[in-house]
Parts: structure tokens; sequence; C-alpha cells
């Protein structure tokens, strides 16, 4: 199509398609900077309150702390949750341009990122509230479940389906990382600061979004989908049992 076009009329539809893609991630960055002011405001565990004062707290090591189960799962746990979250965010476009899923070019799928990320802005709040009434290992093993079902929905189906619900996965990802965090340092005494540093390192989950694209290249990219449901299992299994 372009091919036809004078070079002045290439010009204006890369303009047209550039502003088409803007505000999308216009929105996302509102909702990312909202999101950091509730992070910001939110009451984070004190690390001093959490240990004991009669305690020791000198010459601990984070080798220590990893040698609770719960630590150790809960790196894991971080780890993989991070990895589902930017693996589903990074391959978005492509996937719901693929003319079984969504059949749209990218600059519409590109507004559907802000839907996933704006989902779990929303979610973060929705969950606060439950974890008011429920146990946060529970609502945990919840959200989980219902990520992976939408994970494995969206793969098993096609059209709007599928692209519906891997865009509803981000409002069950939401409240996981502040979970399992909390979960994870729990009970550590003098060992949580090490336990919170090994948590927050695990964020380099985010480099599975490689193992997913190789995965793509081989597979397909609607199966490379099974390693994201494998990290939301793995929460599920953290909620149930790892965390204790």
């Amino acid at each position: 199509e372009l091919a036809d076009m004078s070079a002045a009329d290439r010009m204006a539809y890369k303009v047209e398609q550039a502003q088409s893609v803007q505000l999308p991630y216009l929105l996302l960055a509102a909702v990312l900077a909202i999101l950091a002011v509730v992070v910001y405001l939110w009451k984070l565990p004190n690390f001093k309150e959490q240990a004991s004062d009669d305690s020791p707290t000198e010459n601990v090591t984070a080798a220590q702390a990893l040698r609770h189960p719960h630590v150790l799962f809960g790196v894991i746990g971080i780890f993989a949750y991070v990895g589902a979250e930017v693996s589903i965010g990074s391959f978005m476009i492509n996937y719901l341009s693929l003319p079984e899923i969504g059949n749209m070019s990218e600059s519409s799928a590109a507004s559907y990122v802000a839907y996933y990320w704006g989902g779990a802005m929303i979610g973060r709040f929705i969950g606060s509230a439950l974890m008011q009434r429920f146990r946060p290992s529970l609502l945990l093993g919840l959200f989980a479940i219902v990520a992976a079902l939408l994970v494995l929905t969206t793969m098993l189906t096609s059209g709007h389906i599928a692209m519906w619900s891997i865009v509803a996965i981000g409002l069950f990802n939401s409240i996981m990382f502040p979970t399992i965090f909390t979960l994870g340092i729990k009970g550590l005494g003098p060992l949580t600061e090490e336990g919170s540093g090994l948590l927050i390192m695990a964020i380099a989950g985010g480099a599975l979004v490689v193992v997913q694209g190789w995965l793509a290249d081989h597979y397909g990219l609607q199966t490379s989908f099974l390693l994201t449901a494998a990290c939301e299992l793995y929460v599920l299994f953290y909620a149930l049992w790892g965390s204790k």
C-alpha cells in the first residue's frame, strides 16, 4: 500500500500512524505515574519493627534468609510473576495483531496495552479492599488460579475471547508482587532486610521475556504463553504451600 503513495503521502501516513499510538502510551504513562504515587503513599512493612529488639542484627547474611523455605520460594515467586507480567505486556501488540486473535493493526492493538496496565492498577485497589476480609495467601491463590485460567483460555481460543482473556490478566496479576513480598518476609526477624533485598532482586524475572521470545519463534506466539501459564501456576503453589 505504501508503495503506491507519493513521498509526501507516505510521510503523512507515517505521521498519522505515529499519532494513533501516541494516546495509548500517554494514558499508560499517566497510569504508571498514579501507581507510583500510590506505592509511595502505601504503608510498607517497617523492617525495624519486624526484627525483635533482643535479636542480634549484625553479621546476618542473605544466605541465612534463604534457609527459610518461604523466602526461597518467594524469591522464585516474584521472579515468575514479573516474568509473566512483562512477557504479556511485551508481546500483547504482536499477539492482538494476529489474524486469528484480534486481526487489527499494531496502532489499534497498542490501545489494549493501556487497558492491560490500567486493569493492573484497578485490581490493586480492589485487592487491597479484599485483603481486609480475606487472608493474603488465600486471595493470592484465587487471583493466581483466575490468571492461569485466563492464560489457558487465550491459548486455546481465538477472536474476541482470546483477545479479552489476555487483557484481563492484568487485573488478576495486580496484587501478586506486594502479597508475595509480604508473605516472603513474614517472621524473619533480624533477617528481614536481607530477605526483602533478595525479593526485590527477583524482579530480574523480566528476563523471561527472552525465553518466551525464543518459544514464540520456534513454536508460535500463542503456544509461547505456556511459559506464562507455568509462572501463574507457580504463584498458586506459593500461595497455598510455598509461603508456609
